[in-house]
């Protein structure tokens, strides 16, 4: 069984919907009577970059990410004390959200990461701040702004703190940035109707790092209380991303405007929590099949084990997937016998697998790739899993190995709808054109 691919691709250019704002009811933020939609751009949008170039950046960013999410690195203080040590989370996602903080507000833009939890933005008086491309939010000018206390329950949900006498914290990040200072309170502006007040985040002073250089902060939306989905009291988002090249933002949902359109074929699989890693989203992967064949992959290959290790997460910040080493070389041995195209030489374009494009080829078959997760299959279109590049004559596999823990990546989900059910623990998805949402 095989996908065309096409060779060329034609751009077409659509008016893209104004979205349909709605107001907070403020209190716990539940948020889920009306909604809330925003948009999301690529940290490389405006850059003069190939499709090819602009996976390329994105490996790169994600490269330490990777390494240190599965080494469930500790990072210590930088004066060698004992008094702060973080564990490291995910940090330098790959899509920005524009939002306003404080009273007047303060625009900026963050990045949006499903793979870690703390919201935070840069403050003054910085010790010591990254250039950012908005001001820096100053607390003192803020009406709406306060410390809060070390008895509040977000302080207590911090993996790192310490009191002197206000919440003070340390978030790590697996490209071994870093981010310091005092949690806080906050109202936040989502577009320009939608203000939601006693926001806890991080009011960072001391912000060390390159990986947060494209926005001024962070937004998490993982699974812990921290996160932006939980302090909203939402009880579900959901996103659709855009193609990588595609020049239209991304939409992002929270509250009963995370659901799907009508006549749309839905999967749903169980999301797993990992009390390890508590933030994460772990889905259940039971098999890969490439073409017509279910590869003969050992059921424990992604499977979650008890001492928290192992697994395959989604996450919108991680660029490809990663397979276990077990199951990917399967995959790419099933790959190498199914394209009926020579292989090349890969390694000029940060991937693992690349195969020749005959000169005078217009379109060229490639095997179809379906997950096989719990209770529902992901049957994948070649444009998600294959990249051309005609400037190279190459045709790669967006799919690298791993050890330790999988990733199912971001090149993986255009233009399907994610929606994340966090009271029924469930991800649910759907073909979507997602820049007509």
């Amino acid at each position: 069984m095989t996908h065309p691919l096409s060779i060329f691709v034609l751009m077409v250019v659509a008016l893209l919907v104004p979205p349909t704002w709605a107001t907070s009811r403020g209190g716990f933020h539940d948020i889920a009577p009306k909604g809330i939609r925003v948009d999301l751009f690529h940290v490389d949008y405006g850059g003069n970059f190939t499709k090819l170039e602009l996976l390329q950046r994105a490996i790169k960013r994600g490269k330490h990410r990777l390494e240190r999410l599965k080494a469930g690195d500790v990072l210590a203080a930088d004066d060698g004390s004992d008094e702060l040590q973080a564990p490291v989370h995910a940090g330098n996602g790959e899509f920005l959200i524009n939002l306003s903080i404080g009273t007047p507000t303060v625009p900026f833009s963050a990045i949006v990461d499903t793979g870690s939890d703390l919201i935070w933005t840069q403050c003054k008086p910085c010790t010591s701040c990254y250039n950012q491309p908005t001001p820096i939010f100053d607390p003192s000018k803020s009406s709406s702004y306060s410390n809060l206390p070390c008895s509040s329950s977000l302080c207590k949900a911090l993996p790192t703190s310490t009191c002197s006498p206000d919440c003070e914290y340390l978030y790590a990040y697996g490209d071994y940035s870093t981010t310091q200072g005092v949690l806080a309170s906050e109202t936040f502006t989502f577009g320009s109707k939608i203000t939601v007040p006693h926001i806890g985040f991080g009011c960072g002073d001391d912000n060390e790092g390159k990986g947060f250089s494209q926005g001024a902060g962070l937004v998490g939306l993982g699974w812990g209380p921290l996160s932006l989905i939980s302090q909203l009291g939402a009880g579900k988002f959901s996103y659709c991303l855009t193609s990588l090249d595609d020049s239209k933002t991304s939409p992002l949902f929270f509250g009963s405007t995370a659901s799907f359109g009508k006549g749309l074929k839905v999967g749903s699989t169980p999301l797993i929590k990992n009390p390890s890693q508590p933030t994460f989203y772990y889905l259940s992967l039971e098999g890969i099949t490439v073409g017509g064949t279910l590869l003969s992959i050992p059921k424990s290959t992604f499977a979650l084990k008890d001492d928290g290790s192992g697994g395959l997460i989604i996450d919108s910040g991680t660029s490809i997937t990663y397979l276990e080493e077990v199951g990917y070389k399967l995959v790419r041995k099933a790959f190498v016998s199914q394209v009926q195209l020579e292989e090349a030489d890969a390694s000029s374009t940060g991937l693992d697998l690349c195969f020749s494009l005959p000169s005078d080829a217009s379109t060229v078959e490639v095997p179809k790739l379906v997950f096989h997760f719990n209770g529902a299959d992901l049957d994948l279109p070649a444009e998600n899993y294959m990249i051309l590049d005609s400037s190279t004559g190459l045709l790669c596999l967006t799919i690298m190995d791993s050890t330790g823990m999988s990733i199912f990546g971001n090149f993986q989900q255009q233009n399907l709808q994610f929606v994340y059910d966090l009271q029924k623990e469930t991800l649910s998805f759907a073909p979507v054109q997602c820049d007509q949402l």
